[in-house]
């Protein structure tokens, strides 16, 4: 288990090979969830049997914040990779993480270090209700296009950070950004208060040394 709270943490510096990184939060707006079916894609790769966690919501907006690192080399800044993708279901303190879940995972198949996620063949990773990813799964390429325009991409501190109302009538929307280093396979961990109700859901793009 990665060292959540430590990468969730404004103004964590790590150094490696003789590059420093550090966390800045970003807070991207709130994500609609009309079912509470929340998922988290790939939304250049989408499937109408993709699964949303095994964790139901209670519908309505959410807020979301990426965790940028900003790396720098010779005390200059080099780039910025969104090291995770946080949506939080309330503030309330993190007693404990563990991985965020669909149906069909079986944590007992995985071996030490192993974990379930979702890959990424576009470099881009978000969050959005089931019904978005649905959505997106009967698009063809030129709907995708239309929409996800990257020279309409906003300019923010946020690498490929876009936010777009998928649906009109429910108002669900997608919160995307770039995934960490790029293409992967990205893990989503669950934390729980102390009482075990679920206080958010992070996306780690396993940047952060």
């Amino acid at each position: 288990m990665p060292d959540l709270d430590r990468l969730l943490r404004a103004g964590s510096r790590y150094v490696q090979d003789d590059v420093t990184y550090i966390v800045e939060p970003h807070p991207l707006g709130a994500l609609t969830l009309p079912t509470g079916q929340l998922a988290a894609f790939d939304p250049g790769v989408t499937d109408e049997e993709d699964e949303p966690f095994s964790i139901a919501l209670a519908p309505g907006a959410y807020p979301v914040t990426a965790w940028v690192a900003v790396l720098e080399k010779e005390e200059r800044e080099w780039q910025r990779r969104v090291a995770a993708l946080q949506l939080v279901v309330r503030d309330e303190p993190v007693a404990s993480w563990e991985l965020a879940l669909v149906d069909s995972d079986d944590p007992g198949q995985l071996e030490e270090g192993e974990f379930f996620g979702y890959g990424v063949d576009t470099g881009a990773g978000a969050f959005a209700d089931l019904s978005v990813s649905q959505i997106l799964a009967r698009w063809d390429s030129e709907d995708f296009e239309e929409v996800f325009d990257a020279d309409e991409f906003p300019e923010t501190p946020v690498p490929g950070h876009f936010g777009q109302v998928i649906d009109e009538d429910s108002g669900a929307n997608l919160i995307m950004v770039e995934s960490g280093w790029g293409d992967g396979y990205y893990p989503t961990y669950v934390g729980r208060t102390e009482s075990g109700e679920p206080a958010c859901f992070v996306t780690d793009f396993l940047v952060v040394p």
